[in-house]
Parts: structure tokens; sequence; C-alpha cells
């Protein structure tokens, strides 16, 4: 045993400590994520929503360079197969894969075999055939996208399938808060609106929930659809009971196209009493974040006034929905080179 000198006090000297190696510090373990396909929220853990998340925050960074362009997934072909009108999402995927060096194929509707009579595997069929390496589709039969994902040898994203999910919108969503709160662990997120027939509530109330959030939806009796509570979220009818309790609230467009008649007595009603009125933003907290997915019915679930509040993030969403889609697209072709 190795004794101390006489007055020593057992401490090591300046010139010891100096020669003693530096702790190296514990780096954190990369989640690494197994996806074969993006069809739904429901189906991703909280740490494969992060890990999405997390690559979307280094592509948000590319976005904001003068040539906002990597060559991440250069040789490589995207088909967007919209089946349904869009703007914001078939753009945005457009993007993404034109940020990422691949070559986008847009499937248009009115000019293809659809109109006289092809099927969905026929039209996915024969464009896989061309050699394509992703399919992102979007259509108006829930299920749409998980039937291709079965058939097709190309990684398929869920664009939006019917009234099911839309998984993309909730991540954006989610980074969208993320940016902006921190992180959405024991916040409280509100969905306003037509909850029955939108698929982006359903895949929010996923999404949010897996990340700790503590959601509610509000609407009328008939948009609300039975059971979603099972979903995890809590229910309200009246908006003035809850809309001055939450940090988040996300205003949900009246899908009419998917209505029979009867849902709603009157627009001037409905705004009356779910409308983002400007008295009721005028009432609301500072620090309370808006969202809405897209394209606003303005004058009905909220006043133009909401899109000029230092809260609304909005434009925010679509700026960010470019950056999640990257990352979707980069990560599920990753993964398919991995597995040849």
């Amino acid at each position: 045993m190795t004794r101390n000198k006489p007055g020593s006090t057992g401490r090591l000297d300046k010139r010891t400590r100096a020669k003693r190696p530096a702790k190296t510090p514990k780096r954190k373990a990369e989640h690494t994520l197994r996806l074969n396909h993006l069809l739904g929220i429901e189906t991703l853990s909280p740490s494969d929503i992060g890990a999405i998340l997390d690559q979307a925050e280094s592509f948000l960074e590319v976005l904001r360079r003068p040539i906002p362009v990597v060559p991440a997934l250069r040789g490589r072909t995207i088909v967007n197969l919209f089946f349904e009108p869009s703007t914001r999402t078939a753009t945005s995927f457009s993007l993404a894969a034109t940020r990422l060096s691949a070559q986008c194929v847009n499937f248009s509707l009115s000019s293809s075999s659809v109109s006289k009579g092809e099927t969905l595997l026929d039209t996915a069929r024969n464009i896989e055939a061309m050699r394509i390496d992703g399919v992102v589709v979007r259509h108006s039969m829930p299920g749409a996208p998980h039937f291709l994902a079965r058939r097709l040898k190309a990684f398929v994203v869920n664009a939006g399938d019917g009234c099911h999910e839309h998984p993309t919108q909730a991540l954006l969503d989610a980074f969208t808060l993320r940016k902006r709160l921190g992180r959405l662990r024991g916040k409280k997120v509100l969905l306003v609106g037509d909850i029955a027939h939108s698929r982006v509530a359903r895949s929010d109330i996923l999404c949010f929930s897996k990340l700790g959030a503590k959601v509610a939806v509000c609407g009328p009796p008939t948009l609300i659809p039975p059971y979603i509570e099972e979903l995890g979220c809590e229910v309200f009818y009246r908006l003035d009971k809850i809309l001055y309790e939450v940090d988040v609230v996300n205003m949900l467009r009246v899908q009419n196209e998917r209505m029979n008649s009867g849902f709603l007595p009157s627009v001037r009603e409905y705004r009356k009493l779910y409308g983002l009125t400007r008295e009721r933003l005028g009432a609301l907290s500072k620090s309370v974040v808006i969202l809405h997915p897209g394209p606003v019915n303005w004058g009905v679930e909220m006043d133009f006034e909401v899109a000029e509040f230092p809260q609304s993030l909005i434009l925010n969403q679509v700026t960010n929905g470019v950056a999640v889609r990257m990352a979707v697209l980069y990560l599920l072709a990753r993964e398919r080179a991995d597995g040849e």
C-alpha cells in the first residue's frame, strides 16, 4: 500500500491533476429507426417520432442555405400518387424530394388511365415497373396506402387516406410545437372543429399523446366521433369552457366535401360557437400557440385577424413541412438501401 509523504494531504497537486486524462463525455445513444413504410402514427414509438423530428432539424438547416439542396437521395425516384386535390402536401413532398436531389414524378389523376377504369393497384404496379424507389399516396379510401404497401417493393408514405390518418401532418405539427415550446410533455393541446372527418385529428391525437401532451377535442356533437376518448383525449362540446386553459389550439377545417347534410345548422352558428373569432382571440393569453393544417375557411373556423397574431404558426407549419418530409423520405430510402 502506498503511503503519503509526511506533511502530504493526500490530494493531487496541480501537475499530477494535469496528467489525469479527461473524462470522455457520454454520448446519447442514437435511436435506430426501422421503418419500411410510413403508414400512420399508430405504429410509431415515441423514440421513432423523436428520431424523425431530429432528422428534420438537420434538414431545416439545409433549407436555410443559399442553395438548399443536398445529394442524399441522388439517383432515387419518388412518385407523388395523389388521387385527391392537394396544394400544401403535394408541393411539400415534391420540394422535399427535389431538395434531396431525387427525381420526383407528380401523378396527374385527370390525365391518367384511372379515368379509363384502371385500378389503384394496376396504376401503382405499372409505375413501379418503371423502377421507382418510393410512392407518396393520397387517396379517399381509408387503408389505400396499407393496401399498396403490402404489394409493392417501393416504400410507401401515407399522405392522407380518407378520414383515417395523415401522419406527416402530425409530425410537422409536433415539430413546429417543439421548435416553439421546447417539448410537448405536459402541454395542453386542444383540437377544435370537424373531428369526425379529419384525418389530421386522429394523427395529431396519437402523436401528441405519445410525446406526453394532454390532448382534448372540441366541436359540435355531430362532428365528434363516438369512442374518440379511446385514443387518449378528453372531449368538450363548449369551446369557451376549455379554450382559455390550454397551451396550443389547433383549428381544424370544416370538411364540407366529406359531409352529408345535417351536420351543421348554419355556418354563422358554427362560427359563433366554435370559431376563433376576434373576440376570443383578444381574450387568449399571448403565450397560446395557434395552428391550422390548411386550407383555412376564413370567417368560419377562424377570423382573418388570427393570421396576424404573433402566436399564429400557420406559415411555420408550411415551412417545417418540407423539412419533416425530407426526413421521412431520407430515412425510408436509407432503410430500403440497407435492406437490399
